[in-house]
């Protein structure tokens, strides 16, 4: 996932605890879903699509 977004694996937990990209647990790994990503970029696009209004 840090992969896909560019950034470092500290910051994907970070995203997770503070509960701005969801996840879910299989045991004791965690699972970000395509659905949860999706959301984690709309929800980074609708600032900026509000500012252009």
């Amino acid at each position: 996932m840090a992969e896909i977004l560019s950034i470092g694996r500290d910051k994907v937990y970070f995203l997770i605890r503070t509960g701005q990209l969801r996840s879910i647990k299989i045991g004791k790994l965690r699972r970000i879903t395509d659905q949860h990503l999706t959301e984690f970029v709309s929800s980074l696009e609708e600032p900026c699509l509000e500012e252009t209004r």
